[in-house]
């Protein structure tokens, strides 16, 4: 038997868990008032601004808890079963039996795929949660021992989803990894046939409220004004558990599997990637004549193309071929300490705060799109615009597949994938291999100007447009 759980009195789990340490936390077995480390940083290469919620130190003692990532679930199982029991899959499978004088109960949680016994125990009143966050197909089973041994069973239930709430719930502040993830927050509801509330950021909600009619779309603020969480059968909680060392909220690492396919496996569903549908009111093209769409700026430097002609020669390759150049990004001029990037010259400058409605429909027209590992191209791979995507400090594998990845294998690369190296949020100029020294950030440095352009040429939309017989700047 795999010990995945714990007994305790009756006192309800305490709310307002914190945002992890920046340490290795300990993830063992949940215990109640306890509250659960290595929830997600929403740091990811899919953002564009810089992270809201990444991981903060612990707080002091003493302190007031550090503001959860996600809405924290009812107090008490949300379900009600015989003799005073209740349950529910509210981060993770949870159990409360009524106190008794006489008597016991026995509790057991069941893998029902694997055959796995988690956890059992007898006790006297309990609450048993699981220690997995993700998603588990568990079976419940609750017997009554009398005091003179005799046994009856009182309650099973297996897990069955169907035509039942489910809470699924995505970190504020990034745009690819919502992008990435939310497919498979879909595909979950169509496998089980229940009624999914997608929670995360309002920005995002109108690109896909349309697009699925079936889905529930709410932010975090309310699920607490409505107290959705009151009705939840079930709720999982999206998010890159850099420190999750124990498996506790996903069951791979998200730095194997890739961004987006994270959340597949953390859902229990099929990972294979599919890009989300987006709704748009207005379908029309913003201009007349072909143009490709770039997005330069990130949150961080590793993130950008850092060849220092890199643009400015991409884009007067493309103005010479009859192209307009549009950069789409949010800000003209990002960066940190000493540290600032521009717009490059020769591009038509549409940034700004902006709806992203607008930026998906710049997209959804460009002949493509040619940017970094952020989340302008997860939104113009959602748009269904060839992405012409550089970058080297992520493994090709972390986004979704473009034939047209741009990466230079003779340069230093991936360490975004690597788990030797934790992302450090707070570091701009993060480069953990060759910060400070010579080599720092050529995983995009060594990428030139000329093999953009060899990519770009391989752009069906590209060929239709440029004259017979250009040659390469």
């Amino acid at each position: 038997m795999t010990e995945e759980a714990v007994t305790t009195g009756m006192q309800p789990e305490a709310r307002g868990a914190p945002m992890p340490s920046t340490g290795a936390p300990s993830i063992g077995a949940p215990s109640i008032g306890a509250p659960g480390t290595g929830a997600p940083s929403t740091g990811a290469p899919g953002a564009d601004t810089p992270p809201a919620g990444a991981a903060a130190s612990a707080p002091a003692e003493g302190s007031a808890p550090a503001k959860r990532a996600f809405p924290p679930p009812a107090e008490l199982p949300t379900q009600t079963g015989p003799a005073g029991i209740r349950f529910d899959f509210n981060e993770g499978a949870r159990v409360v039996m009524p106190a008794r004088e006489r008597g016991k109960w026995r509790v057991r949680l069941r893998d029902l795929d694997t055959g796995n016994i988690l956890f059992q125990s007898e006790n006297q009143g309990a609450l048993v949660r699981s220690s997995k966050r993700f998603f588990v197909r568990i079976g419940i089973d609750v017997w009554e021992i009398a005091e003179d041994g005799s046994e009856t069973e009182i309650f099973s239930h297996r897990y069955d989803a169907r035509d039942r709430e489910v809470m699924i719930m995505f970190p504020i502040g990034t745009l690819g990894d919502t992008m990435g993830w939310f497919p498979y927050a879909a595909r979950f509801a169509a496998t089980h046939g229940c009624r999914v509330s997608c929670a995360m950021s309002g920005l995002i909600i109108p690109l896909l409220r349309d697009a699925y009619p079936e889905i529930r779309f709410v932010t975090h603020e309310e699920v607490v004004e409505q107290d959705l969480v009151a009705t939840a059968y079930a709720s999982y909680a999206l998010g890159l558990f850099f420190d999750d060392h124990d498996f506790t909220h996903q069951p791979t690492d998200f730095r194997h599997v890739g961004l987006h396919r994270t959340a597949g496996y953390i859902l229990g569903v099929d990972p294979t990637e599919e890009a989300p549908r987006i709704g748009l009111a207005d379908e029309g093209p913003p201009i007349a004549e072909p143009y490709v769409c770039i997005a330069v700026q990130s949150s961080t430097q590793c993130k950008l193309w850092n060849n220092p002609a890199g643009w400015h020669e991409v884009i007067a390759f493309l103005k010479s071929n009859g192209f307009r150049v549009v950069c789409i990004d949010q800000r003209k001029v990002h960066g940190s300490g000493i540290v600032w990037n521009h717009i490059p010259h020769g591009a038509e400058d549409q940034t700004g705060d902006r709806p992203l409605a607008e930026r998906a429909r710049w997209l959804r027209h460009a002949a493509f799109f040619i940017g970094l590992s952020s989340g302008l191209s997860w939104l113009a791979w959602a748009a269904g615009t060839p992405v012409v995507m550089i970058s080297g400090f992520t493994h090709p594998t972390n986004e979704f597949v473009t034939p047209y990845r741009v990466v230079n294998w003779h340069a230093c690369n991936s360490c975004w994938n690597d788990p030797k190296h934790r992302f450090d949020h707070h570091d701009y100029l993060w480069c953990p291999r060759h910060a400070g020294t010579p080599r720092q950030f050529e995983c995009t440095r060594l990428i030139t100007s000329e093999q953009v352009i060899s990519t770009i040429r391989r752009v069906p939309a590209f060929a239709a447009q440029a004259p017979a017989g250009v040659a390469a700047i």
